[in-house]
């Protein structure tokens, strides 16, 4: 018998990755869905609200898609608020126009406006997650965004009999915008939300709510891969099973080596892939989570949210209260750290160790003084100031008549300038007793320009002005890898040391320690204009934002295409 010549294997097997990849390229699908933005009766804690909802639902339809397909999501706007949908933690290679801050990447889609969102999923797989980026919709206007692998390829972990998105929210009494803009009006920090919710139900332990309280069915035995979102506005929150493991598996749409936890904090904007197995004996479990608040002295919602895990073999009828888990204290920061510190890549990974743009971003809170012509009714921020938040000092103002991408693209000039500080412009005792003289932050639209392809280090410090907090830093149209944290403030003498470039998680959202710093790396790879900003939704309407200009490259596949002809106008 012959034996095959080495030409003919090698022909074979180019056969067969061309075909693999054929196939994978065929089985790409294109999801098409209609989004109407309209207000609907909402009953939670004993009244009813009329909240802004898509399609009626709270919270909003899951998308479920694989790596490789592509979304068309025509959004109609039907209610009496301007709106934007952001496709939380998408990396919109080269579809800048579909990411959705308003005035940012778009001008926002009026009432009785319509916009089809047009992005392809690329390299991505995991949990993400869609909500509005206008004022403080995304109270009510969020949902889940499912990325599965492409056809054919498995999961990198044992597969799960089920999946479940858990998505963790925040509920006013009361009309979330009227709340955002009687702060907005008086300089002093928002009211506190009234309940967290779990799949928009606050569950057991609120007034009105524990017929409706959301259950997550379990077969004993059997593996469930809960989608663990933190869709809060303002609080990062913990998370726990009674009596059950957690393994992390996923965050932000990477895969992380995987580790088992009895609890889970997300940041706002932060996603949590985590397997827990039906291991334990047939009852109702509750699954819990509350708050972690690291600003010290500052009013926060303290009132747990609770779901049922509910086996379906557990005795049917008059069952015994389910069984409560243990969660940490509020201000419980070392077990933030040990959970936080515990996000590995699965292997080792392509960290940019070369880097072109070495930057130190300051990120914290503000007050500014009262104009004269203020009366003392729009001063009750502390000690008659307003609240402000900023960046290196700056305090980010949005445009108004054009989108940044907008100007950037068609040479519209007097909207923002470029001169973003890429380091402090004062250096101080960042996280000691900051002077007086520094709280009162400047206001701009400024940019930082980055060439395509440059590789960029960002220290993220949070300061003690006004106090400390962790910080949720979200980054558009960008994945980083998070190289290190640590306490205090960042010196590059000691701290360089710590710097893991193996493997290093790979994220799209960082929670920078309270009195503490992060330090995120990533390449310049996708051309437009990417705001980076705090994902506690208090702190962006301060100001705590800036965004990134990241100039075309060579060639159509390095630049950002026209903009769509539907794209809203202001």
């Amino acid at each position: 018998m012959e034996t095959p010549s080495n030409s003919s294997i090698i022909f074979l097997a180019l056969l067969l990755s061309i075909s693999s990849a054929l196939l994978s390229l065929t089985s790409a699908e294109i999801h098409r869905h209609r989004f109407v933005i309209q207000a609907t009766p909402v009953k939670r804690l004993c009244k009813t609200h009329n909240s802004i909802t898509v399609n009626g639902m709270f919270p909003g339809p899951t998308l479920e898609v694989r790596n490789g397909d592509s979304l068309q999501v025509q959004v109609v706007n039907k209610a009496r608020y301007n709106v934007t949908i952001h496709w939380h933690g998408v990396r919109q290679m080269r579809s800048g126009w579909a990411d959705g801050p308003e005035f940012v990447t778009q001008c926002p889609i009026r009432p009785g406006g319509s916009y089809t969102y047009r992005f392809t999923i690329q390299g991505q797989e995991g949990t993400l997650w869609w909500h509005a980026h206008s004022s403080w919709l995304r109270a009510t206007v969020y949902g889940a965004l499912i990325v599965r692998p492409r056809l054919g390829e498995p999961y990198p972990f044992p597969t799960p009999n089920r999946e479940t998105p858990i998505l963790l929210g925040e509920w006013w009494d009361a009309n979330p915008i009227d709340v955002v803009r009687e702060a907005t009006r008086t300089g002093a920090a928002p009211n506190v939300s009234d309940a967290y919710t779990i799949n928009a139900q606050p569950g057991d332990l609120y007034n009105c709510s524990a017929k409706d309280t959301t259950i997550v069915p379990v077969n004993s035995g059997e593996t469930n891969l809960l989608r663990v979102i933190n869709a809060a506005l303002n609080q990062p929150l913990f998370f726990a099973v009674a009596n059950h493991k957690l393994t992390v598996v996923g965050a932000d749409a990477s895969y992380i080596k995987p580790f088992t936890t009895s609890v889970l904090m997300l940041g706002p904007g932060q996603t949590t892939d985590v397997l827990i197995r039906a291991d334990q004996p047939p009852a109702r479990y509750y699954i819990a989570a509350r708050a972690y608040q690291s600003a010290q002295n500052a009013p926060f919602d303290n009132t747990t949210t609770t779901a049922i895990l509910a086996y379906n073999s557990a005795r049917k009828g008059s069952a015994p209260k389910p069984i409560m888990p243990s969660l940490p204290a509020y201000n419980d920061t070392n077990t933030v750290t040990a959970f936080t510190r515990s996000f590995r890549s699965p292997r080792k990974v392509e960290v940019p160790t070369e880097i072109d743009e070495s930057l130190f971003f300051t990120v914290g809170l503000g007050l500014n003084n009262c104009p004269p012509n203020f009366h003392k009714s729009r001063c009750q921020g502390p000690n008659g100031t307003r609240f402000a938040a900023s960046m290196n000092n700056v305090s980010f103002v949005l445009p108004r008549n054009f989108s940044l991408l907008q100007a950037h693209q068609q040479g519209i000039p007097g909207v923002f300038t470029t001169d973003f500080p890429g380091t402090p412009p004062v250096k101080f005792d960042y996280t000691g007793n900051v002077s007086r003289s520094l709280y009162q932050p400047i206001t701009g639209t400024k940019l930082y320009k980055l060439k395509f392809g440059s590789r960029v280090q960002v220290v993220v410090q949070d300061t003690n002005i006004v106090g400390a907090e962790n910080h949720p830093i979200h980054l558009h149209g960008y994945d980083f890898y998070i190289i290190a944290e640590g306490f205090g403030n960042f010196d590059p003498k000691k701290d360089t040391s710590k710097f893991n470039l193996v493997d290093p998680p790979l994220r799209n959202t960082v929670s920078v320690p309270a009195n503490g710093w992060a330090v995120i790396r990533f390449v310049a790879d996708n051309p437009g204009v990417w705001l980076m900003h705090c994902h506690l939704d208090v702190h962006i309407n301060w100001g705590l934002a800036m965004a990134f200009l990241v100039e075309n490259g060579v060639g159509e596949l390095q630049s950002l295409p026209p903009p769509p002809p539907d794209l809203p106008v202001c």
